[in-house]
């Protein structure tokens, strides 16, 4: 069977017979001691959680992260949430389906992203930083894998792309600023646009649709992984300057803004403030765009 019917269109009520990716899934237990299963399905659209209260340890063998299974049950609303409720799960044969059905990604084309930033590279007057940049974007593993990551496990940009999309993003609100603030070193911001998350490529892993974190990425984060990383980079540019790096360095390991945010220090440069605003301006325009699209 194709798919037929998108998690963005359901509606409470209605009756569900269908294929999702399964994203996640634990087994938990009712008040009454019965096991049963927390499942949370997805496709490009969005997810959808829902329990399976029967055959709880049986249905654990088929519903494997990552893997599409076909479910039928009820749309119903739970804490003031849509969710499933499951009747019925059996596995789907996985050889012909069309991924991109199940698959979160960025609505931008690829390929128009690709453009962009090799545009705003082009754009870097600073010859060390330029050599940087474009050795990080084309001649390292982490580049190639900027091009498809995800920004986060949730929240905003939690899709393939999604990092490349919000650092472009960053990026053109960086140049605006840097313009409109004359004192600001625009190469240094929309560099740090460009790298402040590069650790993301690290510390996330997504396979098959379903983002987590790595190990590394949970022992360290992703603004520790990329300063160290950035570290490892500049040491192969000759005659790079210590000063440009500790610069660079310090707009990744504060661009949270503040410490209780994650960032090891707070903002100490204007670059970085600026960075730290553009940032979480970003990040929760992102969510409202998504909270807008859901409201349509």
């Amino acid at each position: 069977m194709g798919k037929k019917i998108f998690i963005e269109t359901l509606e409470e009520g209605q009756q569900v017979d269908d294929l999702f990716l399964v994203k996640s899934v634990k087994l938990a237990e009712t008040r009454a001691g019965k096991p049963y299963l927390s499942l949370v399905f997805a496709d490009r659209s969005g997810d959808i959680g829902g329990p399976a209260w029967d055959n709880a340890e049986a249905l654990e063998k088929i519903c494997i992260p990552g893997k599409v299974v076909r479910v039928c049950g009820a749309v119903q609303t739970y804490r003031d949430k849509l969710q499933l409720r499951v009747d019925h799960i059996e596995a789907a044969d996985q050889t012909n389906l069309k991924m991109e059905n199940y698959l979160a990604a960025s609505s931008r084309n690829p390929a128009s992203m690709e453009s962009e930033l090799d545009q705003r590279l082009s754009e870097i007057e600073d010859p060390f930083l330029s050599k940087l940049l474009h050795k990080i974007f084309h001649e390292t593993e982490v580049g190639e894998r900027f091009q498809h990551a995800p920004a986060a496990k949730g929240i905003h940009h939690a899709y393939r792309g999604g990092l490349l999309e919000h650092s472009l993003s960053m990026a053109r609100v960086a140049s605006l600023l840097a313009d409109h603030y004359r004192t600001v070193d625009k190469d240094l911001v929309i560099a740090g646009a460009l790298l402040h998350d590069i650790g993301k490529t690290v510390e996330l892993q997504s396979e098959v649709g379903v983002i987590d974190y790595t190990d590394i990425g949970r022992l360290k984060g992703h603004v520790v992984i990329g300063s160290e990383f950035l570290a490892g980079v500049a040491a192969e540019i000759e005659n790079f300057p210590k000063e440009l790096l500790v610069h660079l360095q310090h707009l990744v390991l504060s661009h949270h803004g503040k410490q209780e945010f994650g960032s090891p220090v707070v903002p100490m440069t204007a670059e970085a403030l600026l960075l730290s605003f553009i940032d979480d301006m970003d990040a929760k325009m992102s969510l409202v765009d998504q909270l807008s699209a859901k409201l349509k």
